[in-house]
């Protein structure tokens, strides 16, 4: 969601706020804008890339000053325009904002504002916390900061400066990520480590309801009541090389091809192949409570969901514990029972999805033990779990997530055996499991480099508009991820959804030439698979398949087929989803479309 980028210190801070904006384009946005400050208060907002406010800056001449804000947004309250850009500025002092969240309770303070003679130019919610500022302003911005925060519900994540306090920067957060990069007499904020990894390697998290006030000598850190407050000063756990593309066209291709790196840095360390174990210290402490356990909720959204599904396989096939799969979105308005020995697993690459964190608060005001699995370091969610388990698999820049799936897969699959084998599993099992995970990586390479094929293939249906995904067992959510990969980033309908279930009433979509992709690779419901493929193809379907390694049958009943190794089906989906997603990224690619920057999605969901 949106991206804030914010500097104070000796340097000019344009180049500092544009190299951060395009660090920050992955997240999603519409439209941008910067503001600095140079003996008055200068704001310049386009619609579109950020190569547009690049180019009007330049016409402009010179935008000089070494404090300033800088934001990318993805419309909300008011629709794509440069008057509803950030930063917003408020018609009093010389107040200028960027905001990420939503202000719930805008409507009654724009209306309160209005009758205190305040005039507003925009739609938006962040405009109106501009203007309660502004009313609240007296000479301290810090202060006025807090005043206003204590006035509005929502989530919020801000920069702020002010004519009158040309040194001053204020920052505050609840529910939104922000973080302080401190550096030698300057400091950088910002909503995510990529735009600052590139000044500092030191930041600060800034915790909920937490302002944090900042000139070039100095940082001070407070509540919104103005308790003082001891700012952890940490290493930032990201190198700029990571986030560069490096040889790749476009950070989804790099981040497809490093899955199989990623996925052993996911898993060293965690498997003790000769004892048949593993060794999971993020939870170690609450081993008893997970053997323990009655019952176990998986929360996500979006891939995230896809790859909970297949926990709740794993958790069930391995451990046999009773496990459900749960939209965070639903979940947190639902009435959930939990009861004792309930543990909730919220799975999120950024640990920062709005609906899984107020779905996993809801689960642990009930009592439920609570758990993440996310990947970045220090995120709400990781700080908000009793335990958890880091998926290390670097950061993911394109908005359609590939590594941070198969990361989470392999977190759970590893979850799984960790409570199985402490629960009845037997050490051969167990290692016989555990081996055949260590030996994924590789046979994902093998699948990676049959890349250029998939793109042939890919392109012979490239024009069709309409395509079904269909899988049984462990590879039926493999299909929904698959759906979801085409429809993110080509814009082409799919839909993903267990094969059975397309003879009740889906079947009467197939049409002449119309492209289904079957995952139907060696597993316990192969056969099954092969009959509904023979339904489809009776109805004009094209089949693309997904089979095994030496499965020669399989070419009688698809026109095309992505052959993956052989793997024991609950790992299947580590290897079957790779030619999804490379099929998903040339098909964007053949349609001319920005494969890392979607429309209308952004990569860190923060809002409802």
């Amino acid at each position: 969601m949106c991206g804030i980028i914010a500097y104070v210190g000796a340097k000019q801070a344009s180049p500092i706020l544009l190299e951060g904006l395009k660090r920050l384009e992955y997240r999603g946005y519409d439209s941008a804008g910067v503001a600095i400050i140079n003996g008055q208060l200068q704001i310049v907002r386009t619609v579109g890339r950020v190569s547009v406010l690049e180019d009007r800056i330049k016409e402009i001449g010179s935008l000089e000053g070494t404090i300033g804000i800088a934001h990318t947004r993805w419309a909300t309250h008011g629709e794509p325009a440069e008057i509803n850009a950030h930063p917003h500025r408020d018609d009093r002092h010389g107040i200028a904002l960027i905001h990420n969240g939503i202000i719930e309770n805008y409507t009654s303070l724009r209306k309160y504002l209005e009758e205190r003679g305040h005039v507003f130019a925009s739609e938006t919610d962040t405009e109106v916390l501009t203007m309660l500022i502004s009313e609240l302003y007296d000479g301290d911005l810090e202060a006025a900061v807090q005043g206003a925060l204590r006035e509005v519900t929502g989530a919020y994540a801000i920069a702020v400066i002010c004519e009158k306090e040309p040194n001053t920067l204020v920052a505050a957060r609840k529910g939104s990520p922000l973080i302080v990069g401190v550096g030698a007499n300057e400091y950088v904020v910002a909503s995510d480590a990529s735009a600052i990894v590139a000044h500092t390697s030191q930041a600060v998290t800034l915790e909920d309801y937490q302002v944090c006030k900042l000139t070039p000598t100095s940082f001070r850190t407070s509540t919104i009541d103005n308790e003082h407050v001891t700012p952890r000063v940490q290493e930032l756990e990201l190198e700029l090389e990571q986030i560069e593309l490096g040889e790749h066209q476009h950070y989804m291709h790099k981040e497809i091809f490093e899955q199989p790196n990623s996925l052993r840095n996911t898993m060293r360390g965690r498997i003790n192949l000769r004892e048949g174990r593993v060794v999971l210290g993020g939870v170690g402490q609450y081993a008893r409570d997970l053997v323990k356990a009655k019952r176990i909720i998986l929360l996500g959204q979006g891939t995230a969901l896809h790859a909970a599904m297949i926990g709740e396989y794993l958790l069930e096939d391995f451990a046999k514990v009773p496990t459900e799969v749960e939209y965070a979105s639903e979940f947190r308005y639902r009435n959930p029972i939990i009861e004792e020995g309930t543990v909730a697993v919220a799975v999120s690459q950024s640990g920062e999805t709005a609906d899984t964190l107020a779905a996993l608060n809801e689960a642990q005001e009930r009592g439920a033990l609570t758990l993440g699995v996310v990947n970045v370091v220090g995120s709400s969610i990781a700080r908000e779990t009793d335990a958890g388990v880091y998926l290390r698999v670097g950061p993911e820049i394109g908005v359609a997530s590939t590594k941070a799936f198969t990361g989470q897969v392999a977190v759970l699959a590893m979850l799984s055996l960790f409570i199985a084998r402490r629960r009845f599993m037997s050490t051969e099992q167990s290692r016989e499991l555990l081996g055949a995970l260590e030996c994924i990586p590789k046979m994902i390479e093998q699948v990676l480099a049959d890349s250029d094929r998939i793109r042939q293939v890919t392109e012979r249906y490239i024009d069709r508009e309409n395509w079904l995904f269909l899988g049984r067992g462990y590879n039926y959510p493999t299909a929904m991820e698959g759906a979801l990969k085409l429809k993110e980033i080509s814009y082409i309908h799919a839909e993903g959804m267990p094969a059975a279930e397309i003879k009740h009433g889906p079947i009467a979509l197939i049409n002449d030439g119309m492209p289904v992709v079957f995952i139907a690779n060696r597993g316990a419901q192969y056969d099954k698979v092969v009959s509904n493929i023979e339904q489809v193809r009776s109805r004009g379907g094209r089949v693309i398949a997904v089979a095994t390694e030496g499965d020669k049958d399989i070419k009688n009943y698809a026109e095309d087929v992505f052959y993956v190794p052989d793997v024991p089906d609950p790992l299947s989906p580590l290897v079957t989803v790779v030619p999804l997603q490379l099929l998903a990224y040339h098909a964007a690619v053949l349609r001319g479309h920005d494969v890392d920057k979607p429309r209308n999605l952004a990569k860190s969901v923060t809002v409802e």
